[in-house]
């Protein structure tokens, strides 16, 4: 009893700090006060995994205080991010009924008649970078921004208030199907605190407000569908998630095998009618969710504002960085509209090597690819932001590779960029954090590769 009590209070003890720490994160931190940022970031991850391993048996309690950390930020606005600014313009726009794919801030702003509440100050918010391009956010992402716009639609912080709301319920939601996800796949439970009570997740999706906690709600309840048997449902769920944001894309030729070899209770062809009623769900319900706004102009707007994360935006890359300075020294100049050209070829091509060449038609090895893959596409892309890291971290925890735990660390040396007000990166630190991310990836996957051969041996 009395060593019980010793950890107990010592549980208190640290949640205090967190506390305070996310206190200081929501309320008293500027973006360009990196020294701040950095104390708080490491201090919050070294607290958060003693509390993790000191209470990892008793999982109502650490629910409890994932939510009440969450709950802290209710009425903060977005310190490390501008995007929810944008967020707030859309939904408002469509409330008044304009299609908010098809004009652009400035435009509104620079004739004078914005008909929505607080242009002016949602634009200066959102910055002129954002402003002056077209929305790229789905339906589903633009219906929670409506739901903000129905119950705040002249007030900031409210919105604000109702799009924290509804992430956190996301996070709920993924806590819950993760958990029963977890136990299915007979992984321990605690695992899911990972990133449920990773600060990274709390700052970057509770705290700054980015939707990628609800895109991964609707993964993570898709997997479990699907290791029930519930294939439509799993496809109808994927689709959400594609809805909210475009990435889980990706994922789809990597459910080839899940279907075709994973479902060995049914002839080869039913299989394969499995599979083309899973993709035809995920297609057709995705397009009928953008059926509202479909048209030439949508189209053209989309993808151009699509095509600038790959031939325009730089931002906390690796690769292509290289092959940028290797273009610089050879070339001249930044050959970024070239390369931007080739690299997601190349993502691409990564995508079908891990379609057809490795095994993966249980559950645990498909979320084991999706991590490959996704991580693949991130080591190649022009633009890393820090919130990106969510989607392979929420799946690291159902398999054996703990590199997105680490990144999800590391990714702090990203906002070195916003120490000077004119945004310059500081490519040392860049060069730190890809080297320790490389680093581990490769350790595991040599390890997690040999272990896999010495199991084909000996069985």
């Amino acid at each position: 009893m009395n060593e019980l009590w010793k950890y107990n209070k010592f549980s208190i003890l640290l949640v205090f700090i967190c506390t305070i720490f996310y206190w200081g994160f929501a309320y008293q931190l500027e973006r360009i006060d990196f020294i701040k940022m950095s104390a708080l970031w490491v201090g919050l991850f070294f607290i958060s995994y003693r509390i993790i391993k000191i209470n990892s048996g008793n999982i109502k309690l650490l629910a409890g205080i994932a939510l009440a950390f969450r709950i802290l930020f209710l009425f903060a606005i977005p310190n490390l991010s501008q995007d929810f600014y944008r967020f707030i313009w859309d939904g408002r726009m469509l409330l008044e009924g304009f299609n908010p794919y098809l004009s652009l801030p400035e435009t509104w702003i620079a004739e004078g008649n914005a008909p929505i509440a607080q242009a002016q100050k949602l634009y200066n918010g959102m910055g002129t970078l954002n402003g002056s391009h077209y929305t790229n956010y789905p339906p589903l992402s633009q219906f929670c921004y409506v739901i903000a716009g129905v119950f705040s639609g002249n007030s900031i912080l409210g919105a604000a208030i109702v799009l924290r709301l509804l992430i956190i319920l996301a996070d709920i939601g993924t806590f819950f199907f993760g958990r029963k996800l977890l136990q299915m796949l007979h992984i321990p439970e605690h695992r899911i605190f990972w990133y449920i009570l990773n600060p990274f997740v709390i700052i970057e999706l509770a705290g700054n407000l980015h939707f990628e906690a609800v895109m991964i709600f609707f993964i993570i309840w898709s997997l479990y569908l699907l290791q029930k048997g519930y294939w439509y449902w799993a496809a109808m769920a994927l689709a959400f998630s594609v809805s909210v944001k475009l990435i889980p894309l990706l994922f789809l030729p990597l459910f080839f095998q899940k279907f075709i070899t994973g479902f060995n209770t049914s002839k080869l062809k039913y299989r394969f009618f499995k599979l083309i009623g899973f993709y035809s769900i995920v297609i057709i319900t995705t397009v009928l969710l953008f059926t509202p706004f479909l048209s030439a102009e949508f189209i053209a707007n989309f993808s151009k504002t699509i095509s600038l994360w790959f031939q325009n935006f730089e931002f906390n890359a690796s690769i292509y960085y290289i092959i940028r300075w290797i273009g610089y020294q050879t070339i001249g100049w930044n050959i970024i509209g070239t390369v931007g050209k080739i690299l997601p070829l190349i993502v691409i091509g990564i995508l079908l090597i891990l379609t057809f060449f490795r095994k993966n038609k249980k559950t645990s090895e498909l979320i084991t690819v999706m991590v490959i893959g996704i991580c693949s596409y991130y080591f190649l892309s022009t633009t890393v932001h820090p919130w990106y890291i969510a989607v392979p971290l929420s799946l690291c925890i159902f398999t054996n590779y703990r590199f997105p735990i680490w990144w999800s660390f590391l990714i702090i040396c990203s906002y070195t960029a916003y120490i000077n007000l004119d945004f310059k990166e500081n490519l040392w630190f860049v060069a730190l954090e890809y080297s320790i991310v490389f680093g581990i990836f490769i350790f595991e996957v040599l390890k997690n590769t040999s272990k896999v051969s010495l199991k084909s041996i000996y069985t």
